[in-house]
């Protein structure tokens, strides 16, 4: 069992009990799932960008990663209806959790300059969407194997109905937000 598992089970299920008033534990907002997406707009002039995309995704998250298509053509980016543009992953349970311990305490502080996450960006039904610019912030992916530097979004979904208890059940379990008022830019 993670650690992140075994604290949200022990530690941040009783803490939201408390702080929001839930009179049931089967209230309490969970993580659901999360969802990797890695767009590819180059793969439609070079095509063997999606296997390097899949080994790298697969290699992230330990699950193997969906090949997204083209719904439609269009030509002014030469797409043609159902080309690979992307690859995508969605963990649930056990392996969402072990994902969230090595991105919070592993890759985002490997982030150069990292000062938080945003915490606005809620989609206003509790799930939370971060963007990262760099493939390579995963101790997974070594730096020397890697063709081009890619990024990706990661969407986390909870059960939570609202942005405020989504809000305090990430900080609870260590997602590192901003914090606001702080000044933390100091003159060297």
């Amino acid at each position: 069992m993670s650690f992140l598992l075994e604290k949200y089970n022990k530690e941040i299920v009783p803490a939201l009990m408390e702080e929001f008033s839930f009179s049931n534990p089967m209230r309490v907002p969970k993580i659901d799932k999360i969802v990797l997406n890695m767009g590819l707009g180059d793969a439609v002039q070079h095509p063997n960008i999606i296997e390097a995309a899949v080994e790298e995704v697969t290699k992230i998250t330990g699950q193997r990663p969906v090949v997204t298509r083209a719904r439609r053509s269009i030509a002014g980016f030469k797409l043609r209806e159902g080309m690979p543009i992307g690859v995508k992953v969605t963990l649930r349970k056990q392996r969402a959790f072990e994902f969230l311990e090595r991105l919070i305490f592993v890759a985002l502080p490997r982030v150069r300059d990292f000062k938080g996450v945003s915490d606005t960006a809620f989609d206003g039904h509790g799930n939370y969407s971060l963007g990262i610019r760099e493939q390579i912030i995963f101790p997974e992916i070594s730096y020397d194997q890697v063709d081009k530097v890619r990024g990706m979004n990661i969407t986390f979904v909870t059960t939570a109905d609202s942005d405020e208890v989504s809000r305090s059940l990430l900080r609870k379990l260590g997602m590192p937000f901003k914090r606001h008022g702080d000044d933390t830019t100091a003159i060297i």
